[in-house]
């Protein structure tokens, strides 16, 4: 679709550009809530801050949050979910940045709710409290990075171990023999989609994308003699290799079933091609699997400005093929779903996505 010649920097500020355009920061859909859709956004445009040091980014940012959090550090949220913590990630960027105390009293809330959720037997969090005795890969993202930095910032640091928990309770129960992981699992195994071992059916990209993602993440997080450290990497190195199996020769992209191309009715998604091209670009930069990978990442991001990106003629970005929130199901449930253009889940994972190639790219190759 796209022939223009940008940098991938270009393009993140083009996608981001365009939704705070055509959105007050509270506008953002679902408008005027504290929700994970926004959070995934702006954290991507906190990343073009960080990389570009252009305030209007951070601004944007911080708008958001300040509506929706008085000075006392009262805000509204859902207490019974996940999801609720990923954006406490511009918390602890705000407060990092200002040392302004309603942010850390926000985030303090945000943090308790580990207290409150409901467990499994083994100690997983419940993703939702509708969804009972499940865990799903997306938690480990909602609630991962924000946890460990959230304990690095105020003297928890037993809050690491809190996550890894929930991340070797993740792979033990949904890591499938191809190296990919099935969507999540449902201790109970009363969940129509359980399989007889109680996890999903399917592998499902955005789901592995954001585990793909916060695994690469949390590696920097620990101290260089983190026992976890090492374990973590090799997961990384694992699952990478593993996904790279699956990248659609054509156009380097991966499919909404990642392991299932030739599935009826299985397509090439936009979400999980970013998360994916952010966790390789990520390991990459950071030397957890070698250089050559990197070439793997950029085919995908080519893929992705070619098949699912367009420039309108006033110059917006529109981004198409993103699934929509999803939960577990069977194949046709996934394959069924509804797509849509420039939704946050996939605007924010491509400027992730953008940002991160872009930094890979000048600190690996110069």
């Amino acid at each position: 679709m796209v022939v223009q010649q940008l940098t991938a920097l270009d393009w993140a500020k083009k996608a981001a550009d365009t939704l705070m355009a055509q959105y007050q920061p509270m506008e953002l859909p679902p408008a005027n809530r504290w929700h994970y859709h926004q959070g995934v956004f702006l954290c991507g445009v906190l990343d073009i801050f960080h990389r570009t040091d252009e305030l209007h980014y951070y601004a944007y940012c911080k708008e958001y949050v300040d509506e929706l959090i008085d000075e006392e550090g009262n805000f509204y949220f859902a207490r019974s979910e996940l999801d609720a913590i990923q954006p406490g990630l511009l918390l602890l960027s705000l407060y990092q940045k200002t040392n302004q105390r309603k942010y850390q009293i926000a985030a303090s809330k945000l943090r308790h709710l580990l207290n409150t959720l409901n467990v499994t037997k083994e100690g997983g969090f419940w993703h939702k409290d509708k969804y009972p005795y499940q865990m799903w890969l997306d938690g480990l993202y909602m609630a991962g990075p924000f946890t460990v930095q959230y304990g690095q910032l105020f003297n928890e640091p037993e809050l690491t171990n809190v996550v890894m928990k929930q991340e070797a309770l993740m792979r033990k129960h949904t890591k499938k023999e191809n190296g990919l992981y099935y969507h999540g699992y449902d201790e109970s195994k009363q969940a129509l989609w359980s399989t007889e071992k109680g996890h999903a059916p399917e592998v499902w990209g955005r789901a592995l994308g954001w585990y793909a993602m916060v695994t690469t993440n949390l590696i920097e997080m620990f101290p260089a003699d983190h026992p976890k450290r090492f374990e973590l990497t090799e997961v990384v190195q694992q699952l990478i290799k593993a996904l790279i199996s699956f990248q659609d020769e054509a156009t380097g992209l991966w499919y909404q079933v990642v392991d299932k191309p030739g599935g009826a009715g299985n397509y090439l998604e936009s979400s999980c091609s970013c998360l994916f091209i952010y966790a390789i670009a990520k390991a990459v930069q950071q030397g957890y699997v070698d250089i050559s990978f990197l070439q793997q990442a950029e085919k995908a991001y080519q893929g992705l400005l070619e098949e699912k990106v367009e420039l309108e003629q006033q110059g917006r970005f529109q981004l198409h093929d993103i699934c929509i929130g999803t939960s577990i199901g069977t194949y046709d449930y996934y394959v069924e779903r509804e797509t849509s253009t420039n939704d946050l889940h996939g605007v924010g994972a491509f400027i992730l996505a953008s940002v991160q190639l872009s930094r890979a790219k000048r600190e690996v190759l110069g």
